[in-house]
């Protein structure tokens, strides 16, 4: 009796939203390359187990109890119901996609008031000439982001210490991490009351903003995807994989509040 009883305190005390399952909603709608051996949708999405997928990082937020949603149309109110952590990655461009989809003026205003209401949006773009910047900083400056088309931490075929990142702040991003690997990464300007997170020298690589009763985080590549999230073929004082669990961590509890 007294086990039930103290349940029911930590539910009234925490609420029912403390035990509901989180949803991370990954975006296939900007970012949908199709495998050209394949003819699979791949590149950036929770099914793609290759190197070139999230299905790892997938793992790592249902680890943390998180249930997984592809997104397929573009963002409004009916693609994101009972999403509470919204991904981007990579938005087209031509190379990659013929006939992509374009981050929009109406795409910019849902997630305005979606995130002002209390949405945890992950923006992630990609280097100089591997990700669409035109239509979709339209939607990063709104939470005071701009992705920069460049190269910033070229990497020589293997030589890992050139996308080395070991002087890492006092954030929960980087809790217990002493070292990650970044390669090639759009560089970051920040507006408003978006504030870095990670730098190199100048060059800011990751940003975050408060936005409303939500949270953006802004990431200048794909970064965790299957190829450089474990140590498959990062060498071990890499700790990718430490940093995502964080990431999914601090995206978790950013949720509701």
């Amino acid at each position: 009796m007294k086990r039930i009883l103290l349940l029911v305190f930590v539910f009234c005390f925490y609420g029912a939203g403390s035990f509901a399952q989180k949803t991370i909603g990954l975006d296939n709608w900007f970012n949908h390359e199709t495998n050209a051996k394949t003819g699979k949708i791949f590149h950036y999405t929770w099914d793609d187990k290759e190197m070139s997928g999230f299905s790892q990082l997938g793992d790592v937020f249902v680890k943390h109890g998180a249930e997984l949603k592809t997104i397929v149309s573009h963002p409004d109110s009916k693609s994101l119901k009972g999403v509470d952590v919204y991904i981007i990655v990579d938005p087209d461009t031509t190379k990659e996609n013929p006939t992509p989809n374009y981050v929009e003026a109406a795409d910019v205003k849902f997630l305005k008031n979606w995130v002002s209401k209390g949405g945890v949006l992950l923006l992630m773009s990609n280097d100089g000439p591997n990700c669409e910047f035109t239509h979709f900083n339209k939607l990063a400056q709104v939470f005071g982001f701009h992705f920069n088309p460049k190269t910033c931490n070229p990497v020589v075929n293997r030589q890992w210490e050139m996308g080395a990142e070991t002087n890492l702040p006092n954030h929960p991003l980087f809790a217990g991490v002493n070292k990650i690997y970044m390669k090639e990464v759009s560089s970051i300007t920040l507006t408003q009351n978006a504030k870095p997170v990670l730098k190199d020298g100048d060059a800011i690589y990751i940003a975050e903003t408060q936005f409303g009763k939500g949270y953006v985080l802004a990431v200048g590549d794909p970064w965790l995807y299957n190829e450089y999230i474990d140590h498959q073929l990062l060498p071990e004082s890499f700790e990718n994989l430490k940093a995502a669990n964080n990431l999914a961590d601090l995206l978790l509890k950013k949720v509701g509040k």
